[in-house]
């Protein structure tokens, strides 16, 4: 099949309803190139009905339309009546209704779904066909979900015989120090109207291209029928795909008649990896024999100024930037991941859990997929398990996320269907379910506060309380509920269903499972940042408990505020989880929105042991007495910087984080000794008086040096640089180039509390797509050229439109301009 990017040519503009526009009053279509958030233009409110759940951004629906010239008038000989022809989408953002020449032709209710749309009943050859893809968002998400078509389009078109839609499946089951067993399957599918017999032809390409095995077998279809051609191809010690050598191979499977030389019909090709995985409660997770702990990172499906739109560059920077963290694993939060950011995974060497649900049959939202789930589900796991098939980095499935139902009898049992059809489907991997035990019996505990929206004159408006706020307020009781029998003995059935228990925030059962549950194998599917110095202990103390997946990994648009510091009167906790207006950012992440990473990420990076050098964070000064008060997802509000516009004296507090096993640390500023603190979870605190200056932190195990680190205060005027993170990129709607603008001393040291607003212009063939910074609480827009930096930096993110050379300029009040250059080649 010959599949081509359908991402130009598109127009956007609010869905109209029949009657609309009658009186000849339509609102104007913007052209844009696919992938595509028209939820990022709309206007944020403090009354916006998602509230802060999705970034205070409103609801919408919207249509995108274009035109298809097939046939001769396209100049396209394979777009033939002859031919069939079909419309893949990797994801429309929500409710998707498709609409061909204005008759329905498909409906995907799913956000996140990749579906198929057969075109052939509908098309016309002797002129344009017009496309329609409508799109709405209403209060069905618990983030920012974006809206629209947010992941790539392609038509696909090929022979009345032809290998079927992602089908070419390979898997190695038998891999040892000899050689790998790699089974290829062909599906076939016969379109036209009569029996026809053909040859199915097998290639496997090593990671250079040459071919080390080869099969070739006939298929006889009836008209109307399609069939498989398994080849079982041998060979001898391949390169394994690991995380640490993520080696890729590739099958060719091409179609031919049965006649001996006659040409190729169809050929597909698909990447994978040669590896084996294995999973028990003594060795815990194994890949090609050896045992891997998951350093996990959760992560939600946008990439923040660019809003939804899943672009292969913008996927693969951000699998880049968490590999460069520590990181090892990711878990789609909780959604299926895009294809773009699977191919980033298989070629970088990150492991993966995709995850298929964040609700069943009880709604979390008041109009979200659980409408849509009991005639769905199924459908959607077979799209999911499709796509996923060939990824090497795919590990785990996850059939759900905080699913209510799974504390109860005939949720567990939906919970063994969906475990049961993924096995059916690909029996290669793992199952898990993502459980919260404090979500499986929250029915059972003393009523909290309902929903936003909830009133007693409209009962039936009630819902349960905000998972986040039951989580907040019940602070430690949560640890202890969910480690209690009750949360035992409710959510048994439903852990029994799954390869492997799936914890959310339940580290306080991986040690007394492995006594009640000795044939239990357990990862953390989420836990809080800021206890990763308690919980990887553990993983690493007990065989059975295979990883731990952080919340998050990355920042992420939507849940405002979940992670923000607070100050007031008193300190210690705040109230209620979520931020007010204008909160967007959830600001729980080891990486901010833009990239950089946050001092949580280097404190997990020295717990991880992947560190020596201690690190430095300074909580940014303040003279009004007020004291942080903090959520559990709340990491300090500190920067890592010695250069404040702070008066002689002013208070801070230092923290200082070490490797395991330092006991004490020292704290000097321009050699004079500010004291000694011990050592508490690789992490020391100084309250001290500010001066500019050189601060430097010594580790010290046994009174013996084990490592040091400086921060210095910023010198000189202040400059605007603007670089790329590529000089070279290609002029293609799939790449991108992201120029990181920073405000610093001309010492090329970071002056956080010296923000200002820069204005970026790009000159030559490329658009500005995003424009902003890390700041977690803004009225400020992405999609605008002007933009205030918050500690030192902001991000522009471009996106070529032709070859040539791309200048971007960045200017900023008392700064001079900077510019970058970048090849579109």
């Amino acid at each position: 099949m010959i599949s081509v990017p359908l991402n130009d040519g598109w127009t956007v503009s609010p869905k109209r309803g029949l009657f609309d526009g009658l009186s000849g009053e339509l609102a104007p279509a913007e052209r844009v190139t696919l992938p595509h958030d028209a939820m990022l233009g709309l206007p944020r409110s403090a009354d916006a009905p998602s509230g802060s759940h999705s970034g205070y951004f409103p609801g919408g629906a919207v249509e995108y339309t274009r035109t298809l010239e097939l046939g001769a008038r396209a100049g396209d000989g394979t777009a033939t009546p002859d031919a069939v022809h079909t419309l893949v989408f990797d994801g429309v953002y929500r409710d998707a209704m498709v609409f061909v020449n204005d008759s329905f032709a498909a409906q995907s209710p799913s956000g996140y779904s990749r579906f198929a749309v057969r075109l052939d009943p509908f098309l016309r050859f002797d002129g344009p066909n017009e496309i329609r893809v409508e799109a709405r968002a209403h209060r069905d998400s618990r983030w920012y979900s974006g809206l629209g078509i947010h992941r790539n389009v392609a038509l696909v078109t090929g022979p009345l015989v032809h290998i079927a839609l992602d089908g070419v499946r390979v898997s190695t089951p038998g891999v040892d120090d000899d050689g790998a067993l790699i089974v290829a399957e062909t599906t076939v599918v016969n379109d036209s109207l009569r029996t026809r017999t053909v040859f199915v032809s097998t290639a496997i390409n090593d990671p250079d291209g040459a071919v080390i095995a080869e099969g070739r077998s006939p298929l006889t279809l009836l008209a109307g029928e399609s069939g498989v051609v398994r080849e079982r191809l041998w060979v001898e010690a391949p390169e394994r795909w690991s995380p640490d050598s993520p080696a890729l191979h590739t099958a060719t499977a091409t179609l031919s008649a049965a006649d001996d030389g006659a040409p190729s019909d169809d050929t597909t090709t698909v990447t994978f990896g040669v590896r084996r995985v294995q999973l028990d409660p003594r060795h815990g997770l194994r890949i090609n024999g050896e045992t891997v702990k998951l350093r996990g990172a959760c992560i939600h499906h946008d990439n923040g100024v660019i809003g939804a739109r899943s672009i292969a560059r913008a996927e693969e920077r951000r699998i880049e930037l968490l590999k460069q963290a520590g990181f090892n694993a990711v878990r789609s939060a909780h959604n299926p991941l895009s294809p773009e950011l699977l191919d980033a995974c298989d070629r970088l060497g990150m492991l993966v859990m995709d995850e298929s649900f964040d609700m069943w049959l009880e709604s979390k939202s008041r109009f979200d997929y659980s409408l849509a789930f009991p005639e769905w589900w199924e459908r959607d796991l077979e799209s999911m398990v499709a796509k996923d098939f060939n990824h090497p980095s795919v590990i785990f499935y996850s059939i759900g996320n905080e699913i209510p139902e799974t504390g109860r009898p005939h949720g567990s049992r939906v919970g063994r269907l969906l475990a049961e059809k993924v096995h059916a489907l690909d029996p290669t991997r793992f199952t898990t379910n993502s459980i919260n035990g404090l979500v499986s019996v929250i029915r059972e505990l003393p009523p909290m506060a309902t929903a936003d929206g909830a009133t007693d004159a409209d009962p039936g408006l009630a819902a349960p309380a905000d998972i986040n706020d039951a989580m907040t307020d019940m602070g430690s009781t949560m640890t202890e509920l969910i480690a209690s029998d009750l949360v035992t003995t409710r959510t048994e059935e439903s852990f029994a269903a799954v390869d492997a228990a799936g914890l959310n925030y339940g580290d306080s059962r991986y040690v007394s499972d492995a006594t009640a549950f000795p044939n239990r194998v357990i990862v953390g599917t989420e836990t809080f940042n800021t206890r990763i110095g308690t919980t990887w202990p553990l993983v690493l103390e007990n065989d059975h408990v295979i990883g731990d997946f952080t919340w998050t990994g990355f920042d992420y648009l939507g849940e405002a505020g979940i992670g923000r510091v607070d100050h007031t009167e008193t300190g210690g906790a705040f109230d209620g989880t979520s931020g007010p207006f204008p909160w967007l950012l959830a600001w729980c992440g080891d990486i901010d929105l833009i990239g950089d990473r946050r001092p949580v990420s280097f404190y997990r990076e020295l717990v991880f042991g992947l560190r020596t050098e201690p690190y430095l964070a300074v909580r940014r000064p303040r003279t009004d007495g007020l004291l942080p008060a903090t959520g559990p997802w709340s990491w300090s509000d500190s920067v890592s910087s010695w250069s404040w516009a702070a008066a002689s004296g002013t208070p801070v507090v230092v923290e200082v984080y070490t490797e395991p096993g330092a006991d004490e640390v020292e704290l000097l500023l321009d050699s004079r000794s500010l004291g000694v603190q011990p050592v508490s979870r690789q992490r020391a605190l100084f309250t001290v008086g500010f001066e500019p200056g050189e601060l430097v932190a010594v580790a010290r195990t046994a009174g013996r040096e084990t490592g040091r680190t400086a921060l210095r205060s910023s010198e000189g005027p202040l400059v605007l640089t603007a670089g790329a993170d590529r000089s070279s990129i290609r002029a293609s709607d799939d790449d991108l180039a992201f120029v990181t603008i920073s405000l610093a001393g001309t010492d090329g040291i970071l002056r956080p509390d010296d923000d200002r607003t820069v204005t970026v212009a790009v000159d030559g063939p490329g658009v500005l797509l995003g424009l902003g910074s890390a700041r977690p609480a803004t009225e400020e827009s992405y999609l605008g050229a002007s933009h205030r930096s918050f500690d030192g930096r902001a991000l522009a993110v471009v996106r070529p439109t032709a070859t040539g050379t791309i200048t971007v300029t960045v200017t900023a009040e008392g700064c001079t301009a900077s510019a970058t250059t970048i090849t579109a080649g």
